[in-house]
């Protein structure tokens, strides 16, 4: 008869879910901590944030409904 009911790795199994569990919740604070952290600190004159002026699309739509007045 066999005395063994269970593999070393099958009494393992909870600390093995509990390491990845660990691990999966470090990988996504970093992620975040990393995220909140550049946009922080982020530069405020970014080019895409920056006026430029109207485009021509809009310029034209304004000239068009203007003649429509006169």
């Amino acid at each position: 008869m066999k005395n063994r009911s269970f593999t070393p790795v099958g009494s393992m199994h909870p600390v093995l879910f509990f390491v990845g569990v660990y691990a999966v919740a470090l990988f996504f604070s970093i992620f975040i901590c990393s995220s909140l952290f550049y946009s922080c600190n982020s530069s405020s004159a970014s080019p895409l944030t920056e006026k430029t002026g109207q485009p021509v699309e809009k310029q034209a739509i304004i000239a068009t409904a203007v003649a429509m007045n006169q």
